[in-house]
This record gives C-alpha cells, sequence and structure tokens, in this order.
C-alpha cells in the first residue's frame, strides 16, 4: 500500500492522515501476522515522532471500526491486521500470529451448500479459521 493509500484508508474512518496515524499503518502493512497494539508501540519506539500507546489504540479503534484493519483475538488480546480489499477469509495461527488470506472462493461454496442444506439465507458471514502454521506444528 502506498502512503497515498494509507492517508485514504485514515481518512475514511474520519482521521486526519498525521505522521504518528501514517507510521502505524506502515507499520501493519510490513506485518504479516497480525500485532497488538502494545507491539507496534515497541516496534515504532525511538522513530521520530512516534506515536504514543494511546494514540495508537485510538487509531487502530477507529481503523477496525471503520473496517480498514482486520481485528483477530488472541486470548483477551486484540490484534490488527491490514488485508487486502477483496472479499476474503483468514487461516489464523494461534502460535505465531501469521495471517493468510483466503480467496473468498475457497470459502463460498462451502457456505451455499450448508445455507442451502438448511432453506437459510445468509445475509453476511466472516470465516476465520484458527489453528497452527506449518513453522509451529
Amino acid at each position: 500500500m502506498t502512503e497515498t493509500a494509507f492517508a485514504r484508508a485514515l481518512r475514511s474512518v474520519g482521521l486526519r492522515p498525521t505522521g504518528a496515524r501514517l507510521a502505524i499503518l506502515e507499520a501493519l502493512d510490513r506485518s504479516a501476522r497480525a500485532v497488538s497494539a502494545q507491539e507496534l508501540f515497541v516496534a515504532l519506539r525511538g522513530n521520530p515522532g512516534a506515536p504514543g500507546l494511546a494514540t495508537i489504540y485510538r487509531t487502530l479503534s477507529a481503523l477496525a471500526e471503520g473496517g480498514a484493519v482486520e481485528t483477530f483475538h488472541k486470548g483477551d488480546e486484540a490484534l490488527f491486521r491490514l488485508c487486502g480489499d477483496a472479499h476474503h477469509h483468514h487461516l489464523v495461527c494461534n502460535g505465531c500470529g501469521v495471517v493468510e488470506e483466503i480467496e473468498a472462493a475457497e470459502v463460498e461454496a462451502w457456505v451455499a451448500r450448508v445455507s442451502r442444506r438448511r432453506s437459510f439465507t445468509v445475509t453476511a458471514h466472516s470465516a476465520d479459521i484458527y489453528g497452527l502454521c506449518a513453522a509451529c506444528r
């Protein structure tokens, strides 16, 4: 994602694209795994203009509410990841936190079959599958 795309994502949830907020999105974009606000704080600490922990929490909360970042849960901890725009689902490793996007088509056929068998009309769905990646097994 480019800085312009980051700025658009921030504006889409009503936030100005400040240096600190752009740094948060850049850090999320660099990570292959879902990360916590605390992890972002540690990763960004020491950089010029690094955001404080409160700014990180507020920014992540607004981005998650607006659908610009995905939220995952590991126990009581919220983890965040910047994902692609296309409809998709996730494989989430409980060990290392890596998140792999699954194309929607891989899940949609199953959703259609299950709902049809039960005479159920689907209006929305989400499928995040938790387990262990090959490296953590």
